[in-house]
């Protein structure tokens, strides 16, 4: 007889989490024997208890886990090498022995999202945030070709502040991006602190935040002209290439 394969998600806090929607219903659609379950963990030495406790087949992690579960994996496939971070875990059992596999699937969620809306002279980004998903981002970034600055509340290498963000440094990125959780549900009324003001029609837009569907940042580019988009296609694609790594 089959065992039903446990999946999950660990991260804090995880109130709003779409995985556990995502997975369960893709689960039920398709007659798969399987679970998936929310894992919050407040401290990443508590990952231990529960993978002791339950034999899982994969796990997502999100924040503020995604570089913290390095060291309690066994193996890192290429991608999550280079970008120091992971979103996904597969559990390979081998007799009494697991080994635990490290793999990044943001980064192929947020290239196959934003690809469409590249143009010509989208050469430089902004990204906003400096946390586990703003690597994976800066990584299908300098794969494509455009140059990257990380914007963030304190400068530092390779960082510039909010406070630098002056008409000529917006003019110069045309595609920004909101890699923080500023926006998110039920913080609506917040938004990313840019100079909107400097936003044209050339600008694009991306919000890694998905709830609510149009953020602050989004509405105040699109009343500039910018064209922008929310994380959902990014979130998507990311369980799908989850799904896929589990599985393989």
């Amino acid at each position: 007889m089959k065992k039903t394969k446990h999946f999950g998600l660990i991260g804090f806090p995880l109130e709003h989490s779409f995985s556990k929607r995502f997975f369960s219903l893709k689960f039920e659609k398709e007659g798969i024997d399987a679970d998936y379950n929310l894992y919050e963990l407040g401290n990443i030495a508590e990952f231990i208890e529960i993978i002791t406790d339950i034999k899982f087949s994969g796990l997502n992690v999100t924040i503020p886990h995604k570089e913290k579960i390095i060291p309690f994996l066994d193996e890192l496939d290429d991608t999550a090498e280079i970008i120091g971070a992971v979103n996904v875990i597969k559990f390979i059992h081998k007799g009494k022995k697991t080994i635990l596999c490290g793999y990044n699937s943001d980064s192929t969620g947020f290239e196959n999202s934003l690809k469409p809306y590249l143009k010509p002279y989208h050469k430089k980004a902004l990204i906003l945030g400096t946390g586990g998903v703003s690597k994976a981002i800066d990584y299908v970034l300098q794969k494509l070709g455009i140059e990257v600055t990380f914007v963030s509340r304190s400068a530092g290498p390779g960082k510039i502040t909010y406070a630098d963000l002056d008409e000529k440094v917006m003019s110069n990125n045309l595609i920004i991006i909101n890699a923080s959780p500023v926006g998110t549900f039920p913080h609506c009324d917040e938004c990313p602190d840019i100079p909107y003001q400097y936003l044209t029609d050339k600008h694009f837009l991306f919000d890694c935040v998905y709830n609510p569907p149009e953020t602050l940042f989004l509405k105040k580019g699109r009343e500039k002209g910018a064209v922008g988009i929310n994380g959902q296609a990014m979130l998507d694609g990311q369980a799908v290439a989850a799904w896929e790594i589990w599985n393989s």
